[in-house]
Formats: structure tokens, C-alpha cells, sequence
């Protein structure tokens, strides 16, 4: 007598090969309790040859019935077979894609059920480092928080930017620790290996950013207690120092004790195959939010078909360029302003060509200064100082320009298209950069067709919208008329405050696109900060008030339907209205669902969600026929 488990393909590979265990003189649970070792399944064959080959010939009679790799329980009894269960089995990301192939080329099924049969978001692993699995078991798991971009790290805490940035360059692997980061950590966040922050959620900075950066981050660790001053923090019982060793899953969001190995990601012609029949039966188009020509160029790796969303003030925090920003947020008048800007303008204009070159040709979408002004603004005093000195100003005078900033409530407060209403100058210089980058570029490449997209944020009335529109129209066409082009460009807007979307048939009247920023619309139509909710969002997850994470997953019923709602009412009165999706749910398998459902263009996502959306495209597609 004897007992098995055996899987008609390998789980682990997908390779078509019997795989599984067998133990004689036991029964029923026994192999999977884990208290014998058992034998190989290949060894059955010499124990009960008749059985293993009726048991071969039932494998092949399931996996012909299910279309699917099969795994079995099965008990023989004096030598007699019996069939306990089976089910379609469980299998790695790598394996799923092999086994999908190898049933498109059996005959057993077609592209769209092997497009059908991959869970999108398993393709996260196959394109991020991921630990050591053996090493994995060994590890003193010492906490866990929000996964907010997958992958793993290794590294020595460090607790500022300067100091990731200091240590990666002498070659040490960092892993970079913060209460939140804000957009003036990005160059350590670059240098890091890791993010581990202690407060924000999964739309947060640091969230953002790393997933858009393809790099790994844990967020919203409540219980850590930090020490910045000391540079140490207390997590599951003991005290880490800077230079300790720390590892995090940002798939999990599990903080290890200690250093882990790592092994690469490799992807395998399968996943070619499996993302150009996702490409063949989708509708959705999917672009990418990428601020790089790095990060764009990733995209296009992956099939990103255009950038939906360039945030222009991740390119004003470089050492070379914050002290512009500063001197024209510090400036008393226009005219110091605008000389502030002008040296901000051939650099923006340089990064805007860069990206134009990585994504050959394809469409860019380049929002306009989104961030309220005082996240550029110093707080060490020796930045203060040496602002102080380059302005002409007395420390006291830049100190009191610092504290005018002040705002209760930045998020709502003075940002995106409020600045352009404030400060038209900055309209018109990010206007310049945008277009004499695009003429510069098509100039290099006249087989490509370039039509910028430029996007006014957070506007909510139309006369807002209308205002910015017409600084943008007559800088953009004075600058083609005068180089003697006849280049076209798209004027459009992000939908992320209510009042936009129950007006959107106004605002409509004065938008080529509507982009629908679903972070922020999120935060306004809930009333949560998407850096906070973190703390009682758990709570509310217990008492099943949430089953989800609604800046992780849209939530269709209230936010979704302020989406449905804009896109009827703006293609009620511009029928040729491009919509599109740019906030961090364009790159979740439902919400994607959901924007095919509505009739979006595209939806837009962090590069390494890219291949994620091009698959959840297509099954919403094919699930669309059905």
C-alpha cells in the first residue's frame, strides 16, 4: 500500500514531466503531514508498476479533460489505483508562463485562454531580485508593513540621503531608512538598494517613486521607533544602529534581521510570447510615468507605449538646480523671477529631449509644477545662509519667506495649477522647455511625429484651466511660428479634485485630454491623507469596513464613479476627448479591468507595472467577449 502527491508538470519549471512524492505503508494525509520522508514519484514505478502506469495514463486522461496542469492525491491499495482529488495546481510566475505556452503548442488551448490563465500580478517577480529561498527560512523576521514595491535588498541602514549617497559611492550596499521621504531624498533613494519609511501609504512618496525606479520598499512601519538624532531605531525588540545589516521584501512587505542573498530576475522567451498575444487582443494602449530618460527607456523594455504622466519637479531637486528654484521662489519681483527661471529653462529642455529620445517618437505627457513651493526650500542653516548670500538678502529675510510657505495643509493648499495662476512666468518657461525640446527632437528625427501633451494639474474650475491655456497656447505658438513649424500640440488637464469631475463637461470645452489622477482624487473624495490612512486603515480591514486598500485598488463604487461620470460628460461636449489614467492604480489588474469597462484610451503606469497592464488589458478584452 501507499500514498501520493504528484503534479502531471513540474510546479517549479513547468517542464512536462510527472513531479511529486510517494511513501509505502501509509495512506492518506501522510505525505503532506511532513512526518516521513518520502520517495520520488519516479520510484512508484518500482514499487507498483501497474499502478504507476495506470497512473501515468490517468494523468494524461485529467490534464487532457482540464487543459490544465493537474495536481493529485491518489492512495494505492493492494496494488489497486485510487484517485483521491485533483485540481488545477498551483505553480511559480516562471513555470505559469511555460505551461501556458506548452498548452498553446499541445493544441490544448488557445492564446486568449493561455493570456486568461496567467495572474497578472505575479509577473511583479519574474522582473524584480528576489531572496534566496533557502536563506529565506533562516531568517529572524523582526517586522512587517505595507508592500509597496516589490523586489528584495540587503544593505546597512542609513537614515539620510547625503549619507546613502556618500556610502553607495564607496561601494556599500545602503539600505535607506526615514520617518517619509519627500522629493528632495530622491537622489539617495536612487543610491539605496531599499526604502524602508515609518510613516505614508502605498501611493506615498516613497512608494511612488520606488516603484518607479523598479526599486524595492517597505512603507508605513508604525512600529519602528526612531531615533534619527541618535541615527538608530527600535523594531520587534531590538535596536538597530547605522551600518547594521537589514533585508526587506518589498513583494511581502516582511523586514528581515541581517543580510540576505539575493537572486536576479531572469525572464525567459515565455513571457515574449505570452506579453505579444496580450498585446494582440487588448484595447487598452499602456504608457508608463517615468520623470527619467532612464525610467522611460525601461518602459519601452517593457512595451510601454508612451508616457502618460512626466512630473517635472523630481527634475529641480539635482544639486545644480535647486539653487534656481530657490532664487526664483526667494525673487520680490517678475523680472527677478523670470532670470531665476531662465536658467531652470535649458535645463528642463534638456531632460524634456531625453525623454523624447527614449520613447522614440511615442506620446509624452509632461505635467506642468505640481508640489507646493515650500518642499524646495532649505532647512539646514547652512542652506540657509548661503541662499541668503546668493540672494542679497539677510538670513532673517529668507527665513521669513520660509515660514510664509507654511500651510496647514499643503496637498490642498498652494499647488499645481495655482502656482501658474500666481506665477504665470513658470507656465511660460515650462512651456519653452517642452516645446523646443519637441522641435529640437523631431529636427533629429523627422520620421517621428512628435505632438506634446502638456498637462495643467489639480484644476477644478474651468476658468482655471482656461487661464493657464491661453499663457501656454500663445508661448507654445509664437516659439513653432518662429522656428516655421506647423508642429500640433495637446493642452490638457489631470482630473484629480471632485469638482472637476462633476464638471468635467465644462472643463471639457477647454481640454484635448483629461488624465485622471486617481491618487489625489482618491485622497479628496475619501477625506484621507494618502500619507496617514496607514495608521487606521488596519482597523477598518478587521471590522471589514474595507476589504481593500483603495489608493492600492480604485474603489470603483465612489471614486470609479466620478471617473464614469467625467468621461460621459467630457465626451458629451468633445467627442475627440484622449482620456486616460496616471494615478498608481493604472497599473492594478482590476482597476485596469474597470478602465477598459469605461472606455479609457490608456491607462499609464510605473515601468515595472507595465507588462502587468498589458496583460490585465488584454483579459479584460477577452473577458469583455465573453
Amino acid at each position: 500500500c501507499g500514498t501520493g502527491v504528484a503534479f502531471t508538470r513540474n510546479p517549479a519549471t513547468g517542464e512536462k514531466k510527472l513531479f511529486g512524492e510517494f511513501l509505502t505503508n501509509a495512506q492518506g494525509e501522510d505525505v503532506v503531514a511532513g512526518v516521513r520522508t518520502p520517495m520520488p514519484i519516479s520510484q512508484m514505478a518500482e514499487k507498483f508498476p501497474e499502478a504507476f502506469a495506470q497512473f501515468e495514463q490517468v494523468c494524461k486522461i485529467l490534464e487532457d479533460h482540464y487543459h490544465d496542469m493537474q495536481d493529485m492525491e491518489f492512495t494505492v491499495e493492494n496494488g489497486k489505483l485510487y484517485m483521491l482529488q485533483t485540481r488545477n495546481g498551483k505553480r511559480t510566475p516562471a513555470a505559469a508562463l511555460k505551461i501556458a505556452c506548452d498548452l498553446v503548442d499541445e493544441g490544448m488551448i488557445d492564446e486568449k485562454q493561455a493570456v486568461a490563465m496567467i495572474e497578472p500580478r505575479s509577473l511583479d517577480t519574474l522582473l524584480h531580485p528576489q531572496f534566496d529561498a533557502e536563506a529565506l527560512k533562516k531568517a529572524p523576521l523582526i517586522g512587517s508593513a505595507l508592500a509597496a514595491s516589490p523586489g528584495a535588498a540587503s544593505g546597512k541602514i542609513v537614515f539620510t540621503a547625503e549619507d546613502a549617497k556618500e556610502w553607495a559611492a564607496r561601494g556599500e550596499k545602503v539600505v535607506l531608512v526615514r520617518l517619509e521621504t519627500s522629493p528632495e531624498d530622491i537622489e539617495g533613494m536612487k543610491a539605496a538598494q531599499g526604502i524602508l519609511t515609518v510613516r505614508g501609504g502605498m501611493t506615498s512618496h516613497a512608494a511612488v517613486v520606488a516603484r518607479g525606479m523598479g526599486e524595492c520598499c517597505v512603507s508605513g512601519c508604525s512600529a519602528i521607533n526612531m531615533d534619527e538624532a541618535n541615527k538608530q531605531f527600535e523594531l520587534g525588540g531590538k535596536v538597530f544602529h547605522e551600518g547594521d545589516w537589514l533585508s526587506l521584501d518589498g513583494s511581502t512587505g516582511k523586514i528581515y534581521d541581517g543580510a540576505i542573498p539575493t537572486v536576479d530576475a531572469s525572464i525567459g522567451g515565455e513571457f515574449g510570447r505570452v506579453m505579444g498575444w496580450a498585446d494582440k487582443y487588448r484595447r487598452l494602449q499602456v504608457r508608463t510615468n517615468a520623470d527619467t530618460p532612464h525610467d522611460a527607456a525601461q518602459a519601452r523594455k517593457f512595451g510601454a507605449q508612451g508616457i502618460g504622466l512626466t512630473r517635472t519637479e523630481h527634475m529641480f531637486f539635482d544639486e545644480d538646480r535647486i539653487p534656481a528654484i530657490r532664487e526664483m521662489i526667494c525673487s520680490d519681483t517678475v523680472e527677478q523671477r523670470e532670470k531665476a527661471l531662465a536658467k531652470l529653462e535649458p535645463m528642463q529642455q534638456s531632460d524634456f529631449e531625453g525623454i523624447y529620445e527614449a520613447m522614440e517618437g511615442c506620446p509624452v505627457t509632461i505635467r506642468f509644477l505640481d508640489p507646493p513651493l515650500h518642499e524646495f526650500v532649505p532647512t539646514e542653516e547652512a542652506d540657509i545662509e548661503l541662499l541668503a548670500k546668493d540672494m542679497g538678502k539677510s538670513v532673517a529675510e529668507i527665513k521669513n519667506i520660509i515660514a510664509s510657505l507654511h500651510e496647514f495643509n499643503p496637498m490642498m493648499g498652494h499647488r499645481g495649477c495655482r502656482l501658474d495662476v500666481t506665477y504665470p512666468e513658470i507656465a511660460v518657461m515650462q512651456t519653452r522647455a517642452v516645446i523646443k525640446a519637441a522641435l529640437a527632437v523631431q529636427a533629429r528625427h523627422p520620421e517621428w511625429n512628435m505632438v506634446p501633451e502638456i498637462m495643467i494639474p489639480l484644476v477644478g474650475e474651468v476658468k482655471e484651466l482656461a487661464y493657464v491655456k491661453k499663457i501656454v497656447v500663445e508661448t507654445a505658438d509664437e516659439i513653432i511660428k518662429a522656428a516655421g513649424s506647423d508642429m500640433k500640440y495637446l493642452v490638457g488637464t489631470m482630473i484629480e479634485i471632485p469638482r472637476a469631475a462633476l464638471t468635467a463637461d465644462e472643463i471639457a470645452t477647454q481640454a484635448d485630454f483629461f488624465s485622471f489622477g486617481t491618487n489625489d482624487l482618491t485622497q479628496m473624495t475619501f477625506g484621507f491623507s494618502r500619507d496617514d490612512a496607514g495608521k487606521f486603515l488596519d482597523a477598518y480591514y478587521d471590522k471589514k469596513i474595507y476589504e481593500n486598500d483603495p489608493f492600492a485598488k480604485l474603489d470603483q463604487k465612489g471614486v470609479g464613479k466620478l471617473v464614469e461620470m467625467a468621461c460621459k460628460l467630457g465626451r458629451s461636449v468633445n467627442p475627440k476627448l484622449h482620456l486616460g489614467i496616471c494615478g498608481e492604480h493604472g497599473g492594478d489588474p482590476s482597476s485596469v479591468e474597470f478602465c477598459h469597462r469605461v472606455g479609457l484610451d490608456y491607462v499609464s503606469c510605473s515601468p515595472f507595472r507595465v507588462p502587468i497592464a498589458r496583460l490585465a488589458a488584454a483579459q479584460a478584452a477577452i473577458k469583455d467577449e465573453k
